[in-house]
């Protein structure tokens, strides 16, 4: 079976070049993904906006009305690094509903992923670090009111800490999250996860994959029958990335990353993969170092029940 996977062209909200995050790489990797022959134009699931319940399931409800109208309080927008527009907020809405989408299509075919999604800096009551909503809280709790599953563990392997989503779930014990990030970047105040692992700077390959050998089996005994899992793949930690301190090759992202992805299909947990964060100008080295998880989650794809999914909320 090929690999679903969730994109929509509004995960590029066409920023300059120059600023600081490369928001082109989101089109560069649909592109990329095509040349490879992963997907096809008319293959990718395309996602709708996300209604505003669903984001209000993780999000305070004035903030989320206030990106809705793209009138998001001046200090906020300073926080998240660009201003809320029409574009930026778009580009949240279907970015949420792209992991949501992800989710039901693993719990179908046992893998999926979004070509964006990870945006783990966005609190329960704001934006931050490039992030407006936070997709995979969302994403958690949309399919745990719906019942379509009982609980979930988020493995968030970004280079930065994932803050937001410790804000959002800090008490939630549906929802398991695990951070393994480089403890002297961003952000510089962390939130307690139900698992936090602070790497040194200048990690290599070599001991990276030591290292998260031995957290996979320690999240194994913490959480042992996750229903699923959400895996954030950022690319930051790359050893060039302009805003990551570790030292991974493109070799060693994709051996994390397979390393990850067949720890929880041997065991039968259906994976959503998101692609986290990623910051080299190079876009499309950087689009190609993103497509690591998809060729990677590829290899994995088959069905494991009945069923059909939406392309678009109900």
């Amino acid at each position: 079976m090929t690999l679903p996977i969730v994109h929509n062209p509004a995960y590029d909200a066409l920023f300059d070049p120059d600023h600081r995050f490369p928001m082109g790489k989101y089109r560069r990797l649909a592109e990329v993904l095509v040349e490879d022959g992963l997907a096809a134009p008319g293959t990718f699931i395309v996602p709708a906006p996300a209604p505003r319940d669903w984001v209000k399931l993780a999000h305070d409800a004035t903030y989320v009305d206030q990106v809705y109208a793209c009138a998001v309080p001046r200090p906020i927008e300073r926080e998240i690094g660009f201003e809320v527009t029409e574009r930026t907020s778009l580009r949240a809405q279907c970015a949420t509903t792209g992991t949501v989408l992800a989710a039901r299509l693993a719990l179908e075919h046992g893998i999926a992923c979004n070509t964006a999604g990870g945006s783990h800096h966005a609190r329960f009551a704001q934006g931050a670090g490039f992030c407006t909503f936070n997709d995979v809280a969302v994403a958690a709790r949309v399919l745990l009111a719906d019942g379509e599953i009982s609980n979930a563990l988020v493995v968030d392997l970004d280079v930065h800490q994932g803050d937001g989503t410790a804000d959002i779930l800090a008490g939630d014990g549906r929802v398991f999250a695990a951070s393994v990030h480089a403890d002297k970047n961003y952000p510089v105040r962390k939130k307690a996860s139900d698992f936090d692992l602070g790497l040194p700077d200048g990690m290599d390959d070599t001991a990276y994959l030591k290292t998260l050998a031995l957290v996979l089996e320690e999240l194994r005994g913490r959480m042992p029958s996750p229903d699923i899992v959400f895996y954030n793949a950022g690319v930051d930690v790359h050893a060039p990335d302009r805003l990551g301190r570790l030292a991974l090759t493109d070799r060693g992202i994709e051996q994390r990353d397979r390393m990850v992805i067949s720890h929880f299909r041997a065991r039968g947990v259906p994976v959503c993969g998101v692609i986290g964060g990623g910051y080299s100008r190079d876009l499309d080295a950087l689009a190609r170092r993103h497509a690591l998880l998809h060729h990677t989650a590829s290899e994995f794809a088959f069905s494991v029940r009945s069923g059909s999914s939406e392309a678009a909320p109900g």
